[in-house]
């Protein structure tokens, strides 16, 4: 063991929470993108980063977000199966992507896009959907044509005369293959968010909420899908795949865990 790692126990980081809020307003040395009140949280409690130093680490997990934020908040990455197939990149992307909005500018002319944030209730403007397969035990994508709006009738068009609208391959994940990567990075989680303001061109954070969830309901977790709340993330273009992720509103994050304690 590092000999420079300090172990905490729960209640001592549950006893930092408290003594961080009563320390009121705290300025941001940690930049301004969105990982800056997790860094500058981690900072506080003396903790290296994406790891707390906790007896039985790997069985919790710290997400911090400002208050602020209208943007989801990522669960986990996980690719779509068959993952040998590569399903985004040689799929998706280019099968059913469209022009990259700075392609020829930033990007080479033939830069393509595809990225969308799909849920279990609603199809995107594009006509892609989350459903999930109960007989089958998996989350699937599926794409129907009909839902396309009109905006993107160039681009339907496009995929019509090329790739057809039927997706070749069903891009899924399995029940089991979901439960083990949610099991293992949320099977408990301290959520944090923290009110910001800003003086002077400085930004600051007020650290006054956090619940301490545990024992993950895997049940739920496939309910929140299947009831929007949990959404699938894509964001690749040409040059890169920058990950499928699993992601939900904050507010959202109770309803898939059995056990609910406000600390602050």
């Amino acid at each position: 063991m590092n000999a420079t790692l300090k172990l905490i126990t729960k209640e001592e980081l549950i006893a930092g929470f408290r003594k961080i809020e009563k320390a009121g307003w705290i300025e941001n040395k940690r930049g301004r993108n969105d990982g800056a009140v997790g860094n500058t949280l981690e900072d506080l409690l003396g903790i290296p980063e994406n790891n707390l130093p906790i007896p039985n680490a790997a069985e919790w997990e710290l997400k911090a977000q400002r208050s602020t934020t209208t943007s989801l908040l990522t669960l986990f990455h996980t690719e779509p199966s068959p993952r040998a197939a590569k399903l985004v990149s040689e799929m998706l992307l280019p099968l059913y992507g469209w022009r990259h909005k700075q392609a020829g500018i930033k990007y080479a002319e033939s830069e393509r896009s595809f990225r969308q944030t799909l849920n279990g209730k609603t199809f995107t403007d594009r006509g892609f959907k989350v459903e999930v397969n109960h007989k089958e035990q998996r989350v699937e994508i599926v794409f129907d044509r009909t839902k396309c709006q009109a905006v993107h009738s160039e681009w339907l068009r496009e995929i019509e005369a090329t790739a057809g609208t039927t997706l070749p391959v069903t891009p899924y994940w399995g029940f089991n293959d979901l439960y083990t990567k949610a099991g293992t990075k949320l099977l408990n989680c301290f959520y944090v968010q923290a009110d910001v303001k800003k003086e002077n061109g400085k930004e600051y954070f007020y650290y006054n909420k956090v619940l301490m969830l545990a024992n993950l309901d895997i049940d739920k977790f496939i309910e929140a899908i299947e009831q929007g709340k949990i959404y699938v993330d894509f964001d690749a273009r040409t040059g890169h795949n920058h990950g499928t992720k699993f992601r939900i509103h904050f507010s959202d994050i109770p309803f898939v865990y059995k056990s609910v304690t406000q600390i602050l």
